[in-house]
């Protein structure tokens, strides 16, 4: 009995936690706000891309890439109220004048709109500027409605181009947000571009919405629902179709589900035998194995990029704590010693590090443990930084945070420390995560 009333009031702290977070949320496209910029930021000039059709493309191309760049953290775009001239080929380029601004790269293009095709084609150059020397040259194409979608694809390559390291201008991030209406709350999961730009509604509820995460394809979000009688319930939905299905709903808690690296399997929280335990579900067959067996809370699990390992919350110790186990079951290992409270863990893509939320005089950062070297790096700076999910080339993290007393997404690289928000124009927004590679 102990148990059970233990477990009930998990669930119900964790939703008036959700209720405390959100507040007069509307959905709508998230505005990019740059905090932290670095000075080793490589300068890049990227110019206006000059429009050879009658028509416009409707949007400022050069400008979305260079958005794109910026927010990695790892350049520094050049402003075009300083640029001397506006080249969209190499052989209009003075190299000289872009030596004396200080440009490492510059990257020209051209852009068409053919109505008849319904297409947007986009011509663009990358040289270096010391070289003179052209590294990438590529014309591609995409429908005549997405040139936010052509844009970030260029700005992948030329990322690509100059660190050898796939771009993730082109991915999603889903997230929820709260609306209060006259009917009462209305929870929303929302699904925008990585520069939280075309921002689109999966799933309403007036009732919490929490945990949304990926299928390794991008095809699919599974998330926690408490609209069937106010319980707590993991569905999967298509992302493009929309349509959904509910897994089997066990009595207690249902939470925290997490996807395996090959897509067959889901690691979850389930209290049904009386205290939340991490178990693992084929979803194939739709066996259940339960790996941990303990009294304490065991939650949050995340799955390692083999597939191999699991890392989750515990107060197994005496309060939450990162612990790692073998995806198969066995005695897990503790990894956090530093705090009293470290929580959320997530695996790098590499599996080198492990993302989680830490507590430090009173505060939450997301912070950094190298399981080699046991190093922890603490990298946001603000009082209650939670939910940290890792872009899929390991560079970023985006996580939840609070600015002027309302919820905001933020984002920092890894490689430079640089940090941005993507705040909604109107109140909260929680739970990110950042979707795979997508098929362009």
């Amino acid at each position: 009995m102990k148990s059970n009333q233990r477990t009930r009031k998990i669930v119900m702290t964790a939703v008036a936690v959700l209720v405390t977070w959100f507040s007069m949320a509307a959905r709508a496209d998230l505005v990019i706000e740059i905090t932290q910029g670095v000075e080793s930021a490589l300068p890049v000039a990227i110019v206006p891309f000059r429009v050879v059709s009658a028509q416009s493309p409707g949007e400022d191309l050069a400008s979305i890439i260079a958005g794109d760049l910026e927010r990695s953290g790892e350049f520094a775009p050049l402003p075009t109220s300083r640029m001397l001239s506006l080249p969209s080929s190499g052989k209009d380029i003075y190299f000289k004048e872009w030596q004396l601004l200080g440009q490492r790269y510059l990257l020209v293009g051209q852009v068409n709109v053919s109505l008849a095709e319904q297409q947007l084609t986009a011509t663009y150059e990358l040289y270096d500027v010391s070289s003179q020397q052209r590294i990438l040259g590529e014309r591609i194409a995409a429908p005549l409605d997405q040139p936010r979608r052509l844009a970030h694809r260029i700005a992948d390559a030329v990322y690509e181009a100059l660190t050898g390291v796939k771009g993730v201008f082109s991915t999603r991030i889903a997230y929820v947000t709260l609306k209060q209406t006259a009917r009462g709350p209305q929870y929303a999961l929302e699904v925008s571009d990585s520069d939280g730009r075309n921002a689109k509604t999966i799933a309403r509820s007036a009732q919490p919405i929490i945990s949304p995460a990926w299928s390794p394809d991008g095809r699919q979000l599974v998330y926690v629902s408490f609209e069937r009688n106010r319980r707590p319930a993991i569905f999967i939905q298509d992302v493009k179709t929309g349509t959904r299905r509910q897994i089997q709903q066990f009595r207690g808690l249902n939470s925290a589900p997490a996807w395996s690296p090959d897509g067959s399997r889901l690691a979850l929280t389930l209290s049904k035998d009386g205290n939340a335990e991490i178990y693992v579900l084929d979803l194939t067959t739709n066996r259940l194995r339960r790996l941990t067996n303990h009294w304490a809370i065991d939650t949050e699990p995340s799955w390692s990029p083999d597939g191999r390992e699991l890392v989750f919350t515990s107060d197994r110790g005496g309060g939450p704590q990162v612990y790692r186990m073998s995806a198969e079951g066995g005695a897990p290992v503790r990894l956090t010693f530093e705090g009293r409270y470290n929580a959320r863990p997530r695996f790098s893509t590499d599996g080198k590090t492990v993302y989680y939320v830490h507590q430090r005089d009173g505060a939450f950062h997301v912070a950094a443990l190298d399981l080699e070297s046991r190093e922890t790096t603490i990298l946001s700076d603000t009082d209650l930084d939670e939910s940290p999910s890792v872009a899929p080339n390991g560079k970023m993290v985006i996580y939840s945070t609070r600015q002027r007393n309302k919820g905001v997404l933020a984002v920092v690289s890894v490689v430079s420390g640089s940090r941005f928000l993507l705040p909604a124009p109107d109140g909260d927004v929680r739970e990110p995560a950042w979707s795979p590679w997508l098929e362009q």
